[in-house]
């Protein structure tokens, strides 16, 4: 039986950058990852002469070598940096709205502003108040969330009163705003219901409408992008994925492939250990859970295990949204197609409230469709002549759970058709240039991550389930979460929040 400081439960992003940050910290870790791959959400498949990437829209908090983020910051001290070939993205995205219509939008504050405001003379002086708004509510959050770090012990009463009496001085803006929804806020500061769609268009990194989707993340995303800038990487999320497997293995520690874990040991009711798939016993000191608290405790300890305390916890947390997307191999280079812009939203209407219902449904007939084809910015990432499109929408699995196998296949390419079909008035003539097509729909995405519904944003991240009130407590002694499941979901979120967890817990070890 070995033992070891640290046991993480799955080489997802968080799981990876956890078990990286204490290896670096000189602790001895354990990976154990069902997939024969590592990086969850974080690896690509190929088809014929193509490499697809699975799930990287782009990269946040990198900022450039000479203005590191906090990300590339991360990356330095785990010796990956240089190991990645990085591409920055000069577009936040581009929205292509109904009647032919489209905004590229710039990765840069002032240019961002004079590009919208010539779009929309009649809105630019209210452009101007919201982007200096949002800058305000980020640099108020990031005050808050310094002084609050900074801050020892259980604040007193009268402490907690003095401080509920002076937060809304101290931070106006972000008291103002954070708890709203980016409808709200886009319905407060424009008219044009274009302008908000060229805005609000984050609300898809997260899997939620605009009227559910809170304001807070958007203003993050949108300041992130900009002040950081988007990057992509030569070769796709599985480099980063196995930059920081090689990063864990050459500080002597394990991960282990193709081999998850069956069940958490509980003594007196601690975590002491886990039995993995094939019978054997490991001992630890903590463990961090880089999947779903809702499988974690299910799936991995005996049903009168599981502390009411968690059952409580965790009800009013939904698990959220999944997808289906095509991935397409094309002919021809992305000039050729008209497509100018790495990521792409594409509406069929102006409401994108009404739109997202069909993510209830099972065929896309009107959601709107993420499109992103980094040949844009780096045509190396196809073979030559080429170009790579991976284009989807939002599906919540329960549709797809209860189509009849025999329809299964059927039903995926004719959603996959339809997605085609719609792109194909912005992008005429893309079909006679497909050599490569793979479908996804949510039950690919339960196969091959193991996620409840397939979900792909962890539990629904709406007002009431997101930014303040992330499920990140555990209810069982030594262990700990460490995934988009509680946390902001995304690749950057998610490398950064599991540092912070495993350099907490390497004090404790």
């Amino acid at each position: 039986m070995q033992n070891y400081d640290v046991i993480i439960i799955g080489a997802g992003n968080g799981g990876l950058a956890a078990a990286a940050t204490l290896s670096v910290l000189g602790k001895k870790v354990a990976v154990f990852e069902k997939h024969n791959l590592p990086g969850g959400c974080g690896t690509s498949f190929c088809r014929g002469r193509f490499e697809f990437e699975v799930a990287l829209h782009q990269l946040s908090s990198m900022g450039t070598p000479e203005k590191p983020g906090p990300l590339r910051e991360l990356f330095r001290e785990y010796g990956i940096e240089d190991q990645i070939e990085w591409i920055q993205i000069h577009d936040l995205f581009r929205v292509n709205l109904p009647g032919g219509k489209g905004y590229s939008i710039p990765a840069d504050r002032e240019k961002a502003e004079e590009f919208l405001g010539k779009a929309f003379p009649e809105e630019r002086e209210n452009i101007l108040r919201y982007f200096e708004t949002v800058w305000k509510f980020c640099e108020e959050a990031n005050a808050f969330a310094a002084k609050s770090a900074a801050s020892t012990g259980e604040p007193s009463a009268l402490k907690k009163v003095i401080m509920k009496t002076l937060f809304p001085k101290l931070y106006p803006t972000l008291a103002k705003y954070g708890l709203r929804s980016t409808q709200d806020v886009m319905d407060e500061f424009f008219k044009s219901k274009e302008l908000q769609l060229c805005l609000s268009a984050y609300w898809c990194f997260m899997g939620m409408p605009p009227e559910r989707f809170p304001f807070s993340i958007l203003a993050k995303c949108t300041y992130i992008y900009i002040n950081d800038k988007p990057f992509y990487l030569r070769g796709g999320s599985q480099v980063m994925s196995q930059a920081l497997t090689e990063t864990i293995r050459k500080k002597g520690n394990d991960v282990f492939l193709s081999n998850g874990i069956a069940k958490i040991i509980l003594e007196n009711g601690a975590a002491v250990g886990v039995v993995d798939e094939k019978g054997n016993e490991y001992r630890c000191k903590k463990i961090i859970s880089n999947i779903s608290p809702t499988m974690t405790y299910t799936q991995l300890l005996d049903r009168d295990q599981i502390p009411d305390s968690a059952r409580e916890y965790l009800k009013p947390y939904t698990v959220g949204i999944s997808a289906l997307t095509c991935f397409l191999g094309l002919d021809c280079t992305p000039e050729e197609l008209g497509f100018t812009s790495s990521f792409t939203l594409n509406y069929d209407s102006l409401n994108a409230n009404e739109d997202f219902l069909g993510a209830y449904s099972l065929l896309p007939e009107h959601d709107p469709i993420v499109a992103t084809c980094y040949t844009v910015d780096d045509p190396k990432v196809s073979p030559p002549g080429t170009s790579i499109i991976t284009a989807g929408t939002l599906k919540y699995a329960g549709p797809w759970e209860e189509l009849p196998p025999e329809q299964y296949h059927e039903m995926k390419y004719k959603a996959a058709d339809m997605i085609i079909s719609r792109l194909e008035k912005q992008y005429p003539n893309l079909r006679e240039h497909i050599e490569e097509i793979e479908v996804a729909s949510p039950l690919t995405h339960m196969r091959y991550l193991n996620h409840p519904g397939g979900a792909i944003y962890g539990y629904e991240q709406d007002l009431k389930s997101s930014v303040f009130f992330f499920p990140t407590e555990s209810c069982i002694k030594n262990l700990e979460f460490a995934s988009g499941w509680v946390n902001a979901c995304g690749f950057g979120p998610n490398y950064m929040f599991a540092d912070k967890v495993a350099g907490r817990i390497a004090k404790e070890v």
